[in-house]
């Protein structure tokens, strides 16, 4: 038994937690059910609700709901528009969003289905170790899906300037070559 201060009263029958409560204008609530004896509390009911409705906005608020973003392009994607994309999904990735990459077949492309499997294991490359897959890519009719989420290692927009610079070192290097 806790009173609505908060002191412990010592285990107190049934009856006696009622009369205690009568007595002080309050209401009985039992806090804890299961545990052995059974925990209750002397209390405002009125204000004792509201607080613990706060508590659960508060929670509700303070808990980030992931969405699931999608991002989809094609299987003759430039190296160009692949990168703008590829920032968009690092920019998701940071924000907490798992992603789901779509790779779109047209026309005679569903005849090399293989290419789509080397562009989804390019991304995955390109992001390193700051991304999991979550969903391995799978052909689902004309598209190639995957999932990825961020692991928190690294961030993925990091990763990605700094796999855009080692790229274009590779070209200058053979440009003077």
């Amino acid at each position: 038994m806790i009173d609505e201060e908060g002191k412990q009263l010592g285990v107190l029958t049934r009856r006696e937690a009622l009369q205690l409560a009568e007595e002080r204008e309050l209401d009985l609530v039992e806090v804890s059910p299961d545990a052995k004896p059974p925990v209750a509390r002397i209390v405002d009911w009125g204000k004792f609700n509201y607080q613990r409705t706060k508590a659960q906005q508060k929670n509700r608020k303070a808990a980030k709901a992931t969405e699931l973003k999608q991002m989809r392009f094609g299987l003759k994607i430039g190296e160009h528009d692949l990168a703008i994309k590829m920032g968009k999904v690092a920019k998701f990735l940071d924000d907490g969003h798992k992603v789901r990459l779509t790779v779109v077949y047209r026309g005679r492309e569903q005849a090399h289905k293989e290419i789509g499997f080397k562009l989804a294991e390019k991304v995955t490359n390109m992001f390193g170790d700051s991304i999991a897959v979550d969903q391995q890519p799978q052909l689902a009719g004309r598209q190639l899906n995957f999932v990825v989420h961020a692991t928190g290692k690294r961030k993925a927009v990091d990763v990605l300037n700094t796999a855009k610079v080692s790229d274009s070192t590779e070209i200058e290097g053979e440009k003077n070559a």
